[in-house]
């Protein structure tokens, strides 16, 4: 079996080109590299974090998406499997790439928390006993009467 899942963020920007398929419909073929967090320790026992750069390759409909929706930083979750490759370069040596070709990408973090706000949305404190009661309750706030689901 030969199955891959990584999460990670891209490094850059996908690279994205398109070939004519088979039967003349254009195809997208975009490239990116995730950097995925390794821990280990060192002889001291800290933990220390370093990441694999890890080559992605997606075709058609997951490149499209690629070229869409992903950038720079971007924190993702792919599934795929392994590939791997040789070819010459100019200089006639032989080189030998590892590729993992996306079967499904989706994004690991909502949008806020990659831009680091909270979207618009930001939390309410939670009510303090103060605010509760003597038989526990907390006092409704004046003017939402009519808002409430129940009366």
């Amino acid at each position: 079996m030969n199955k891959v899942i990584l999460m990670g963020r891209l490094t850059r920007d996908p690279d994205v080109r398109y070939t004519n398929s088979q039967n003349g419909d254009q195809m997208a073929i975009a490239r990116y590299t995730l950097a995925v967090d390794r821990r280990g320790r060192r002889n001291g026992g800290d933990s220390q974090q370093s990441a694999d750069f890890i080559s992605c390759v997606a075709f058609g409909r997951q490149g499209e998406f690629a070229e869409k929706y992903l950038k720079q930083g971007t924190k993702i979750a792919v599934t795929g499997r392994i590939q791997t490759g040789s070819y010459t370069n100019k200089d006639g040596q032989k080189v030998y790439t590892t590729d993992v070709v996306i079967d499904e990408q989706e994004f690991a973090e909502s949008k806020g928390a990659a831009s680091g706000s909270q979207g618009g949305y930001e939390p309410q404190a939670a009510p303090s006993p103060e605010d509760a009661s003597a038989e526990g309750f907390m006092n409704i706030p004046e003017g939402i009467e009519n808002d409430l689901p129940f009366k």
